[in-house]
C-alpha cells in the first residue's frame, strides 16, 4: 500500500519527536511492504521565521493532497506577545482540514503505576477516550481587546449541527466499547452548555442501549482523578476537552505518552497532545511515545490493524523493560533516540 503523508514537525520537541516516529513508519513500511511518502511542510514558529506567517498557502494545499497529516508539537516564547503567534497556524490548519473531532486515548501502562502521582488502587486498568470538539468554541469565537487595554473578550459560538456531529461519533464509539458516554460542560452557567445537552438528548434516542450521563467541568476534574474508572467515552467542547485531556496525563504518568487524531470532513491528522517543550529541544530527552502512538492511530485509521497493533505492542515492551526517556525512567533514562531504535529492532525482529 502507498500513502502520501504531510509531516509538520513544527517547533521546540516537534522535529526530534517525528523524527522517530518517521523511522519507526518506516521500519513497518519494510516489513510489511508499505511505500510511505513524506511530504516536510513549515508550521508555527519555524513557519513564521522562514515565511512571516504561521502557516502557508503552500502548506495547506500539501496537506489537502496528501492521505494523512503528521503533527509534532508548536509554540515558541519568542512571540508570546506578539500578534502572529505559532498557535494561529495549528487553529488555522484544523480550521482548513474541517478535523472537527479530536480522540485522546487514555490508557494506564501496569509498569507506570507508580510513576502517577495518583494512587494506584484509583488508576489501576484506567481506560478511556476523550471525544474534544475541535473546531468551534471560544478558541475560534471572536475576541477583541480594547483601546486602552483594560477590557477583552472572547466569544463562545456552538450550533446545533456542529454538536450532533461529534455526539452522533461519540455515540457509535460508544457502542464498540462499554456503551456509556459522559457529557462534561457547564450548563448551569453557559448558554452553550444547554444546547450541548438538548442536543445529546435528542440523539440519545437513536442511541438508546448507550447510557447518557452529565458532569459539570468542576465535578468531571474531580472525579477524573478520583475515579477515572467511571469514564469510558467522555464527550466535551474544545476548551474543556483541551484542559481534561492534559489533567488526565496524571493518571497516566507522562503527558508525552498520550497520542492523539483529529478526523472530520477532510485529510486527518495525528499527533502527541504535548506541547514544544523548548526547553528541551535539541537535548534528545523528549519523549517520543505519544508521536509514535499516534502513528498507530494512523496506521489503523489506514486499514491496517495488524501494523497498528505492533507498534502499540512495541511501546508496551519498550515500557515493560524500563527503555524510556526521563520522563518515565528517571533513574536510568534513555535519550529519545535509544527509544526509537530500541522500538524499530523490536518491530523489525518479531
Amino acid at each position: 500500500m502507498e500513502k502520501n503523508i504531510a509531516v509538520l514537525s513544527g517547533d521546540g520537541i516537534g522535529p526530534e519527536v517525528i523524527h522517530q516516529s518517521l523511522r519507526v513508519l518506516d521500519a513497518i513500511g519494510t516489513k510489511y511492504d508499505h511505500k510511505f511518502i513524506y511530504h516536510n511542510c513549515l508550521v508555527g514558529g519555524i513557519s513564521i521565521e522562514k515565511t512571516g506567517i504561521p502557516i502557508s498557502k503552500s502548506t495547506l494545499d500539501t496537506c489537502l493532497e496528501c492521505d494523512s497529516i503528521l503533527f509534532g508539537a508548536i509554540g515558541n516564547p519568542k512571540y508570546e506577545n506578539s500578534k502572529i503567534r505559532p498557535e494561529q497556524g495549528l487553529l488555522k490548519l484544523r480550521k482548513k482540514m474541517g478535523v472537527y473531532i479530536n480522540i485522546r486515548p487514555i490508557k494506564v501502562y501496569k509498569k507506570l503505576l507508580k510513576i502517577s502521582p495518583i494512587k494506584k488502587k484509583y488508576i489501576e486498568n484506567v481506560d478511556f477516550i476523550i471525544y474534544r470538539e475541535l473546531t468551534n468554541g471560544i478558541y475560534f469565537g471572536k475576541k477583541g481587546l480594547s483601546l486602552n487595554k483594560t477590557k477583552a473578550y472572547d466569544v463562545c459560538n456552538y450550533e446545533k449541527k456542529t454538536i450532533s456531529r461529534i455526539a452522533t461519533a461519540a455515540f457509535k464509539a460508544a457502542l464498540k466499547r462499554k456503551k456509556k458516554v459522559t457529557l462534561v460542560d457547564k450548563a448551569n452557567v453557559l448558554e452553550t452548555s444547554r444546547l450541548w445537552r438538548e442536543t445529546l438528548k435528542e440523539i440519545h434516542l437513536n442511541f438508546k442501549e448507550v447510557q447518557l450521563d452529565y458532569l459539570f467541568i468542576d465535578n468531571a476534574s474531580m472525579q477524573m482523578i478520583f475515579n477515572p474508572k467511571k469514564f469510558d467515552i467522555l464527550l466535551t467542547d474544545n476548551m474543556f476537552g483541551d484542559i481534561l485531556s492534559d489533567e488526565a496525563s496524571a493518571i497516566t504518568g507522562s503527558l508525552g505518552l498520550i497520542p492523539s487524531s483529529s478526523i472530520g470532513k477532510k485529510t486527518p491528522m495525528y499527533e502527541p497532545i504535548h506541547g514544544s517543550y523548548p526547553q528541551a529541544a535539541g537535548k534528545n530527552i523528549a519523549n517520543p511515545l505519544g508521536s509514535i502512538l499516534s502513528v498507530a492511530m494512523m496506521l489503523e485509521d489506514f486499514g491496517m490493524k495488524k501494523e497498528s497493533f505492533l507498534i502499540k505492542k512495541a511501546v508496551n515492551n519498550s515500557i515493560k523493560n524500563g527503555v524510556s526517556t526521563k520522563d518515565l525512567n528517571p533513574k536510568y533514562s534513555f535519550s529519545t533516540k535509544e527509544v526509537g531504535d530500541f522500538l524499530i529492532n523490536y518491530i523489525i525482529k518479531i
